[in-house]
């Protein structure tokens, strides 16, 4: 009896010291009210003495003891607490937590804190884009423009530079997928629209140095997009004088779909150009994003693009009228011909995902990109070039004399058919405090060129170049190129959160190697980032970073051009190429404060960026004329500020200034980068009429210096001079028709409707006459005339949204 109690006793023990020991796992992700991931969350079980906090994706992990139940407390500064209460019965248990800005009244303002940025990867709201005037459509990118260090010279672009580097130097990702941009453009007006449908966007990331080797092999930006997963039915339709875009998304338990519709013609826009004649552009763009969850482990997803951009021009006059008082010119053209252009654009990408456990991610990613480009043109023109005399008024200006009259035929016959295959596995991992991102990439590149341009001159009735011995041109470059290559690259990347009295650390070091078979070259990219935010003052945040960045060459980079014995340009392709390098040594930072009781956050950053194996370059309006070898080095430096908050109660606005200088050798003279814009300011201002809130009113302002430009087929190093300073005002003013508490929202019509927007848009409301680019007018004793050729003028458009 005795022993039948104690084996009863020793049972009972070990039962009880098994149940002490289960333990149960909870993993989560946290997001904000627009659905962004927040990292930092501090994730506590009071009862249990445990906690943990959320990475940069906004996940979690916490194991606790099983018990009846646990109390789970999410908390972060500026934002309420969330309490979950979670029975943990099961081994693992799974939770989605929203976090909502913390609101307090004080004399009836509200006030709001904005989250620490510890990494060089900046989060931005999309939303801030809706009500924003844009020239190009509606487009993420016309946000960037405003961000400090990021310049763009052409509303009629989506191009950017970041920090003195050209359009090519800017990676951009949707899904963790990059995506391409047509290498054939020559101008904003035949860009048509960018592969970002700002109707599908969810999250925006954008680093405009010092990102980490998770990125790819670019010298300046990434810009990181993340498409939405709609929680029910929604969509929006809104159309204006620039065209329109309608986008619809459904969600059910397992699967999820998203699709983006736009079409845009900018052909109101066009007009305000001073080349008179028939614009016919026309842009059309779908997109599709289809996800479907098999079970807790295993989902897949489908992004799918199809993009045509056909942009046709007849062009009739032309009178460009430029100078100053004490000099002034007018140029006019009468033209014949036509410009017909066709850019197609088909893109198509799988991502299978596998949670093995609540530690580890595995992504494999197969997608492929085909690019269709033409570019034809046969235009003649006759032109003169008259002196004018300002003695009477500007309206009734005379010439003074002719300064030379002549005429000129351009022609095209360019086409390319880019094909881009790639397949990459990647990984996360997390290990208590430590996620380790791993990737393996593989891509194959299919390139085929037929390229016949050239154009003829005369002046004065003597063709140019004037030999004596013959008709010349003045320039002519053909080309016919098939090549195929192959690309692999590989990266390993920790970061680690400490929390310490002192404050709270967060590094990132990894490295990133890359091999390409076409020139073998094998490049090693290691990179490294520290954020600390102090104890002593929470509203500080520091940040330090560099790294080793490269720019693969993709194809534009390694074109080289020869002259044969008739004077022709004839491209052929350097298998000598090397990556352009560049050394990033960033130091900034952040200080949230209150004024007037709204929140507030200013941003600087000093940065210096040591180039070398550069491959020299000119700027034509948006086209990027490659030298095809490794010819120069420079440096790149400079200072970034943003004072970003609430000037006005409960919208966001930002003030932004820029300081930078750009430096190049080329063949020993130091000559400024083609995209040094030594000064820019930039401001996007939200307001409304605090009785009136249904009025809203947005402004975007740029004024920016004016970049570095040489006469044709000499370059910086013949001597250069600067583009006027580039400044344009756009406003917007909207007004909600119907959404939340209208009471026409309660008939039968508008009850499935959110809003109803109706806004009336003034581009370059102080009409400035920015240039771009010049139109080269030669003489008989080769001396050039640069004509301005002028961006656009004011232009008024009319706007109408639907969400539901």
């Amino acid at each position: 009896m005795k022993l039948r109690r104690v084996l009863l006793f020793v049972c009972l023990s070990l039962c009880l010291m098994v149940q002490a020991q289960k333990r149960v796992e909870i993993t989560g992700k946290v997001i904000d009210s627009d659905g962004v991931p927040m990292d930092l969350v501090t994730v506590a079980a009071p009862a249990l003495t445990a906690g943990t906090f959320t990475n940069e994706k906004g996940t979690f992990t916490l194991h606790v003891a099983t018990t009846d139940s646990v109390v789970l407390v999410f908390s972060y500064l500026g934002y309420r607490k969330e309490q979950r209460v979670v029975f943990p019965s099961d081994e693992k248990i799974s939770l989605m937590v929203r976090m909502y800005r913390k609101d307090r009244t004080l004399s009836e303002v509200e006030v709001r804190e904005y989250r620490r940025q510890m990494s060089t990867l900046q989060k931005i709201d999309p939303k801030d884009w809706k009500l924003m005037p844009d020239a190009s459509g509606g487009s993420i990118e016309a946000m960037l423009a405003t961000m400090p260090g990021v310049h763009s010279n052409n509303e009629l672009s989506s191009q950017y530079s970041v920090r003195g580097g050209n359009y090519d130097e800017n990676i951009v990702y949707v899904n963790g997928i990059e995506v391409y941009r047509p290498q054939l453009i020559r101008s904003g007006q035949q860009e048509g629209l960018s592969f970002i449908n700002p109707d599908m966007v969810g999250a925006v990331g954008f680093s405009s140095g010092g990102y980490p080797v998770e990125y790819g092999d670019k010298m300046s930006s990434v810009l990181d997009i993340t498409y939405k997963q709609p929680e029910k039915f929604e969509g929006s339709v809104s159309g204006s004088f620039l065209g329109a875009s309608a986008s619809v998304g459904h969600s059910t338990k397992k699967f999820s779909q998203l699709h983006g519709f736009r079409f845009k013609t900018n052909s109101t826009l066009l007009s305000t150009l001073d080349t008179e004649g028939e614009y016919k552009p026309m842009f059309f763009d779908y997109q599709t994003y289809l996800t479907y969850k098999f079970n807790p482990r295993w989902d897949i997803s489908f992004l799918g693009n199809i993009s045509s951009n056909n942009y046709r021009f007849t062009p009739v006059t032309r009178t460009t009228r430029y100078g100053n008082v004490s000099s002034a010119a007018q140029f006019k053209v009468y033209f014949d011909g036509k410009e017909e252009d066709i850019f197609q654009t088909y893109f198509g990408a799988f991502t299978l995902n596998y949670r093995p456990s609540a530690y580890t991610k595995l992504s494999l990613l197969a997608s492929a990109y085909a690019s269709r480009e033409r570019v034809t043109y046969d235009i003649t023109g006759e032109y003169w070039l008259d002196e004018l005399d300002l003695a009477n008024d500007v309206d009734t200006q005379e010439s003074a004399g002719t300064l030379g009259y002549g005429s000129y035929h351009e022609h095209a016959r360019n086409r390319l058919h880019a094909d881009v295959f790639s397949l990459a596995l990647k990984g996360e991992t997390r290990i208590n405090r430590h996620t380790l991102h791993y990737g393996l990439d593989y891509r194959r590149e299919r390139i085929q060129e037929s390229m016949r341009e050239w154009e003829s001159r005369d002046s004065s009735g003597y063709t140019l170049p004037h030999t004596g011995n013959g008709i010349a041109l003045i320039s002519s470059i053909r080309s016919t190129q098939n090549i195929e290559s192959n690309r692999i690259s590989a990266y390993a990347q920790e970061t680690y959160r400490l929390e310490h009295k002192s404050g709270i650390y967060h590094f990132t070091g990894g490295v990133r190697l890359s091999y390409w078979d076409f020139n073998n070259e094998c490049i090693v990219s290691p990179r490294v980032s520290v954020g600390f935010n102090p104890a002593f003052n929470q509203r500080l945040t520091f940040r330090f970073a560099t790294g080793l960045y490269y720019q693969a060459p993709f194809y534009k980079e390694f074109r080289d051009t020869l002259q044969d014995t008739r004077g022709n340009w004839v491209v052929h392709l350097n298998n000598n190429i090397k990556s352009q390098r560049s050394v990033h040594v960033i130091l900034g930072g952040d200080y949230t404060f209150q004024a007037m009781n709204r929140p507030f956050k200013l941003t600087g950053e000093l940065y210096y960026k040591k180039l070398s194996n550069l491959v020299s370059y000119e700027v034509d309006n948006v086209r990027v004329w490659y030298s095809g070898e490794n010819t120069s080095e420079g440096h790149i430096a400079g200072l970034d500020l943003k004072l970003f908050g609430e000037f006005v109660p409960g919208v966001d606005s930002w003030l932004t200034f820029s300081l930078m200088s750009a430096k190049e050798k080329i063949n020993g003279q130091k000559v400024p980068l083609p995209t040094e814009q030594r000064y820019s300011v930039g401001l996007f201002f939200q307001d409304y009429v605090p009785r009136f809130p249904k009025y809203r009113f947005s402004l975007k302002a740029i004024w920016a210096d004016g970049l570095p430009m040489a006469a044709p087929r000499k370059g910086r190093a013949d001597g250069y001079f600067r583009t006027p300073p580039y400044r344009r005002v756009d406003i917007g003013l909207s007004r909600r028709l119907a959404g939340g508490e209208d009471r026409i929202m309660r008939k039968p019509f508008f009850r499935s409707f959110q809003s109803i927007w109706i806004g009336l848009d003034v581009f370059n409301l102080l009409d400035f006459a920015n240039t771009n680019s010049y139109y080269w007018v030669t003489d008989i004793y080769n001396n050039q005339n640069a004509v301005p050729n002028y961006l656009t003028g004011r232009q008024f458009n009319l706007r109408l949204s639907f969400n539901f």
